[in-house]
């Protein structure tokens, strides 16, 4: 059971979420509220002012748009005549915002979920999320002490069905792609390097396993796997040539 606070933006997200689904349509939750959903027994990060941050899919755009104005959103519609083909956007009259990515998350790097949406049934799997936040390479305490949560939650093995982070899609990813191991590998190493303190203070109370645990393993497990050619091609030019891109702010 998530535990909730008055006006908890987690149960309007779960709200759409379940309209969606009783329709077909997928839509899941992306940030740090679908952090909290699955790590429920962990003390929340709470934010005022939260915007729902879901992830859907082009194929069902219109159907999505149906969806989320039935339960009282309005679509903004200069953002998503511009932006739709990517990500849309809305509000209710309440002042709550809906942002939702479709198929990909397009930030320093591109994480690809279209194949992936409808693993879990209200977020994206562990594994994705924990990308969507190894992936920033400006990356802040909030998304540091998000994927330190996923890390003391869920265990390191190809079962995601049972709730795991998987190595096997984290190598998917990381090692068909330079940047993206890059980037990936600098923020494990900045978790395992943080001083004791700094990580005990962002790892929640009665963590399932070690953050830093869990962190030497996915490196050695990124380390050991095959890499492919362009991988290969890339590592040889390394840091000489910028690696990522550094998302620009898109106004509402």
């Amino acid at each position: 059971m998530v535990s909730s606070v008055p006006g908890d933006p987690l149960d309007r997200a779960i709200g759409v979420i379940s309209a969606a689904r009783e329709r077909g349509v997928p839509l899941r939750l992306l940030g740090g509220l679908a952090v909290r959903y699955l790590t429920p027994s962990f003390p929340p990060r709470l934010k005022d002012d939260q915007d729902l941050d879901l992830a859907g899919v082009s194929r069902s755009r219109a159907d999505l748009v149906a969806v989320i104005e039935s339960q009282g959103f309005v679509p903004d519609k200069r953002f998503n005549a511009l932006h739709g083909h990517k990500q849309l956007y809305f509000r209710s009259e309440d002042g709550v915002a809906i942002d939702v990515v479709l198929d990909r998350l397009d930030m320093c790097h591109v994480l690809d979920f279209r194949e992936r949406i409808e693993a879990y049934p209200y977020t994206l799997p562990p594994t994705d999320l924990l990308l969507s936040k190894l992936q920033i390479v400006e990356i802040n305490e909030k998304d540091i002490q998000d994927a330190v949560y996923l890390l003391a939650a869920f265990p390191i093995r190809d079962d995601e069905e049972t709730g795991a982070l998987s190595p096997g899609r984290l190598c998917q990813v990381v090692c068909n792609d330079w940047g993206w191991w890059r980037t990936v590998d600098g923020n494990l190493e900045r978790i395992a390097s943080m001083p004791p303190g700094d990580l005990e203070r962002l790892t929640p109370p009665g963590a399932t396993f070690d953050p830093a645990d869990q962190v030497r393993m996915l490196r050695s497990m990124a380390d050991d796997a095959p890499k492919s050619l362009r991988w290969r091609i890339r590592s040889r030019i390394g840091e000489r040539v910028r690696w990522y891109e550094l998302p620009e702010e898109v106004g509402h």
